[in-house]
């Protein structure tokens, strides 16, 4: 039976934190909080929390680990360098993590890939800001298995997008590089994109809530690592939807260094698929600054 989108939403965000310690108590000594989410949001100074949001598998057989995070502040975005701060374990500690932490509930804003066989092996993700420390486990278990390709119930599916208007597609979570720039500090970057999305099936039993085709395709960008500023002239470019969804910004860049943005398109079903972790599309695109 598929779950309601209140039981959905409550069991994702607890996936949120199962280890809430200050810094600094590391090792052996750490004494997890009794209540995880009670770190308390605010402007600024409260923690970021991982969230996993589940596991998909792939036509190669491989297993895809989806995985978002929670920033607590409402005005305070954070830059947290893969290493001791922010790290994924064992095998890690990168493992394309952002390091760029946008405020509020982030969903599926990157996967780790593991083998078919990887069974009850488990990864953690370690993230320490503003004083906390949050670590989420990572796992197969066989009740955190995802559908993000397909909505069982109104026959929905992610956008679909192109960064070449006659090149490769994209959907649903992010799982390579999906196209690669050079710019200059401070100069503008032209990035230009098609998003595409196909009308879902009305629910007749109104079990998701919808009564009318999913829409409209929103395009949001940000970045996801770097070491400096990023800036775009439109966060959220308008659609040219007579000419195949073609959108275009710019990005410019504070510092020279390697970037990675996060372009997601967002349908009617809202971010993470109002909690069932479809339907949506994140992509990745790597900018060489210098």
């Amino acid at each position: 039976m598929r779950p309601s989108r209140s039981i959905a939403l409550l069991i994702a965000f607890a996936a949120i934190g199962s280890v809430l310690v200050r810094a600094g108590q590391q090792g052996s000594g750490q004494t997890p909080s009794p209540f995880p989410l009670s770190n308390p949001i605010r402007e600024r100074g409260s923690s970021v929390t991982p969230a996993y949001e589940g596991w998909y598998a792939e036509n190669d057989g491989g297993i895809r680990l989806l995985v978002g995070y929670f920033n607590r502040n409402t005005q305070q975005e954070l830059d947290i360098p893969v290493g001791p701060n922010n790290r994924v374990e064992p095998g890690g500690p990168d493992q394309g993590q952002p390091t760029h932490f946008l405020t509020s509930r982030q969903w599926g804003v990157f996967t780790i890939k593991v083998p078919k066989d990887f069974g009850d092996k488990k990864l953690t993700w370690t993230i320490v800001a503003n004083g906390y420390t949050n670590t989420v486990t990572l796992h197969t278990k066989k009740d955190w298995l995802l559908e993000p390709f397909l909505d069982a119930a109104s026959k929905n599916t992610p956008p679909v997008l192109k960064f070449v208007a006659d090149g490769r597609t994209f959907t649903g979570p992010p799982t390579a590089v999906a196209a690669t720039y050079s710019a200059t500090p401070g100069q503008p970057l032209s990035l230009t994109t098609w998003a595409t999305d196909e009308v879902a099936k009305v629910n007749t039993e109104g079990s998701r809530g919808f009564t009318a085709p999913v829409s409209p395709l929103v395009l949001s960008w940000s970045k996801f690592r770097g070491p400096g500023d990023v800036t775009f002239s439109q966060t959220r470019p308008t659609l040219d939807r007579a000419n195949g969804g073609k959108a275009t910004t710019t990005a410019t860049f504070g510092a020279p260094g390697e970037y990675i943005l996060r372009l997601q398109a967002n349908d009617g079903s809202g971010d993470g698929g109002g909690g069932f972790q479809c339907c949506w599309t994140n992509a990745h695109v790597a900018v060489t600054v210098k």
